[in-house]
């Protein structure tokens, strides 16, 4: 029977383990627009690859992951924003060719720790983790468009566009049959941002969201997503809890 490891450390890569430290001293960047209307200069993005078409970004206060990948699917019912590259192409917006560890180390790197996947057995219980606010951002007609990522899904019951954030899981590890060899990291099999839920997911919606064929909620909001093959980048940005500053020591 296959062993479930629900937290493994993971180690971060050095740029990014010395990347915090970097940010005063001018780590890349390229001022790319996130998006709406600017009443003033945005702050420069200072960025640190965090593996294969994943990058750690930096804009002021902003800790935020991009992600490289295209669209994969216009139309249809869909199980994920976001998949991985040859994986489940067929039910998902976007796919990349990423290791979806460095995904989740990227998101470690923001300051949001995981939650848990949904649960099924003995009785259902939701996703849990730090909100993640997902923005898509592509360009149309020469100019750079940025807008939220439930924009693409439709909800099938209403016709409308999808109103949840997505949450931080962290998917989970499948311990390795052979010694020696790597425990696999199940959302590689291509449940990396989903809308159906899933044991297996990095991302996921925060409410039962069925994956049954017949009761999926979900499809592709056609007339708002690009044509095939149009390069994306993925924007998650985890919300993080403030914390509470130290009370002033009376002198």
């Amino acid at each position: 029977m296959l062993n479930f490891m629900r937290h493994t450390p993971f180690l971060l890569p050095g740029a990014l383990c010395t990347c915090l430290m970097l940010v005063g001293l001018g780590c890349e960047g390229d001022g790319t627009p996130q998006g709406g209307p600017e009443t003033k200069k945005a702050p420069e993005i200072k960025k640190v690859p965090a593996g294969k078409n994943i990058t750690f970004c930096i804009q002021g206060d902003k800790r935020f992951v991009q992600v490289e990948c295209v669209v994969c699917l216009r139309e249809g019912a869909l199980e994920q924003l976001l998949t991985r590259k040859g994986t489940k192409e067929h039910e998902a917006i976007l796919a990349a060719d990423i290791d979806a560890r460095d995904l989740h180390k990227a998101l470690l790197t923001t300051g949001a720790e995981p939650g848990s996947p949904v649960q099924y057995q003995p009785r259902f219980k939701a996703p849990t983790g730090p909100t993640v606010k997902v923005s898509v951002q592509w360009e149309e007609k020469g100019k750079l468009r940025t807008e939220p990522a439930q924009k693409w899904v439709m909800n099938a019951m209403t016709n409308k566009e999808l109103k949840s954030d997505w949450v931080f899981a962290g998917s989970r590890f499948v311990k390795a049959f052979d010694e020696g060899k790597p425990d696999y990291y199940l959302a590689n099999d291509g449940d990396v941002v989903c809308v159906a839920n899933f044991e297996s997911a990095l991302l996921d919606l925060p409410f039962n969201s069925s994956k049954a064929d017949a009761e999926r909620s979900f499809v592709a909001f056609t007339e708002r997503i690009p044509p095939k093959d149009t390069k994306v980048i993925l924007i998650l940005e985890p919300v993080l809890e403030k914390k509470d500053a130290k009370p002033t020591e009376k002198k």
